[in-house]
């Protein structure tokens, strides 16, 4: 951010008294509500850092590293003493203060947008750091911002800056957000749809080549004809032969290629065999497999309408949550994981994994369907705990991004999952259930 912008923006925060609450709405964002409910959030991106106001950003999880239990318990409800650009750098340093029976605790909050070192750091009365969000060592850069060690000031600028007037902060914040978000956007966009596109060519290609019922049974036909071949020719085959030159029952010489040598003839025999009884077996499921594949299609292309869809970056970001799990725990690939605010949401990709989420889901736990018509299932886990309507809503417009393309509105109900009644498959009933109207058209 530019330093004039900085020095006007500070004049605008010096009305503000209190910090009502403070906490990352994602890895690099953090969200200060001053008073009442002016919220402004903090992005410390070390390329791209800056100010904005938006109307609400979508908390991606609950942050629980020690930066954030300390910057809750220094800085949430905590009376703001002074504002001010320190040294008069990029560097903004806020002094709070929370007063308890026993004494009142001070902390500066410092928020720097020094490019490379963009950092939030929060220090006590001595200027020792309490905690950062990034933690520099001496090979890194000449200030070390650990726990524990007294910080030092930067260096002033050595140079004087550019005047750039802002009619009205306030706008300029709210001007910040939509163009970063836009820039970001398409960006994120073009990345995540070749992502995905990527993923449904490779699907598409795969049931391109699915063999068809009628060949398959052909093949199973054939393989039990050479075995049984093999059989009536045991004695006329040699161990280990690769090749195999028999005479089949209607006196005409057949040429047969083996894989792999054997030991013996009966091997090659039970070789057929069991090369039979597989595509019998393939044959019968071919309609799960094609389905499977068909389902998974489907997903992928109603996935991709939906990033393209997204009108936010935090859209983007609950569509596409980092893995936390560990690589030694399969995920079923029929069931869809997304996190909203820290609240788990699992969506079924087709039949399969709507019976699947029902399975797995608990009784507290809610569940949400489009209204009188075919659609995914949406499970949210609450851990027995109350759920914000702003997380229902969330997980309501997956439900019916994951169904439909059209835009219009929609009628979601939603129960817990004691009232669902599972008649068969993923066919359910259900009772006193509530209902929430999406429009996907906004």
């Amino acid at each position: 951010m530019k330093l004039s912008h900085l020095q006007q923006i500070v004049s605008y925060l010096k009305k503000f008294t209190k910090i009502s609450a403070i906490h990352r709405v994602s890895d690099t964002i953090l969200k200060v509500a001053f008073d009442k409910n002016d919220a402004i959030y903090f992005n410390m991106s070390r390329s791209n850092s800056s100010m904005f106001r938006c109307i609400e950003y979508p908390r991606s999880k609950v942050y629980n590293a020690p930066f954030d239990v300390i910057i809750a318990k220094r800085c949430n409800r905590a009376n703001i003493l002074s504002i001010e650009l320190l040294n008069g750098d990029k560097i903004i340093r806020m002094k709070t203060s929370i007063t308890s029976t026993y004494k009142e605790e001070i902390t500066y909050l410092q928020i720097e947008f020094t490019g490379k070192y963009t950092n939030i750091i929060l220090l006590d009365r001595e200027n020792v750091v309490l905690e950062a969000l990034r933690h520099v060592d001496l090979f890194s850069s000449f200030r070390e911002v650990r726990v524990g060690q007294k910080l030092l000031d930067v260096p002033p600028a050595p140079f004087t800056p550019i005047e750039y007037p802002l009619e009205d902060v306030e706008l300029f914040l709210y001007e910040v957000y939509s163009k970063e978000q836009n820039r970001e956007l398409e960006n994120l966009k073009k990345q995540r749809v070749a992502q995905l596109t990527k993923k449904l060519k490779k699907l598409e290609k795969l049931y391109i080549k699915l063999d068809s019922k009628e060949s398959l049974e052909a093949e199973a036909i054939q393989f039990e004809h050479y075995g049984n071949l093999v059989l009536s020719n045991v004695q006329n085959i040699k161990p280990y032969s690769k090749s195999l030159d028999l005479m089949d029952y209607d006196g005409e010489l057949l040429k047969i290629q083996i894989e792999k040598a054997y030991p013996t003839a009966f091997m090659i025999s039970d070789m057929f065999f069991t090369k039979s009884k597989k595509a019998k077996q393939r044959a019968k499921h071919l309609h799960i497999e094609e389905e499977s594949l068909r389902s998974k299609i489907e997903h992928i292309k109603l996935f991709i309408h939906t990033v393209e869809m997204a009108k936010d970056v935090a859209k983007i970001e609950l569509l596409f949550p980092k893995k936390v799990q560990s690589k030694k725990i399969k995920q079923n690939d029929s069931i869809e994981l997304f996190w909203i605010e820290g609240y788990k949401v699992q969506l079924g990709k087709n039949e399969r994994g709507n019976i699947e989420v029902l399975k797995n889901a608990k009784a507290k736990d809610i569940w949400l369907h489009l209204k009188d018509r075919p659609s995914c299932h949406v499970i949210i886990t609450t851990d027995k705990q109350n759920l914000p309507e702003k997380i229902i809503k969330s997980a309501a417009r997956l439900c019916v991004d994951f169904t439909t393309t059209s835009q219009d509105k929609y009628l979601v109900d939603y129960t817990s999952r004691r009232e669902v009644t599972i008649q068969s498959g993923a066919n359910v009933l259900y009772n006193k259930y509530k209902t929430i109207e999406i429009d996907t058209r906004v």
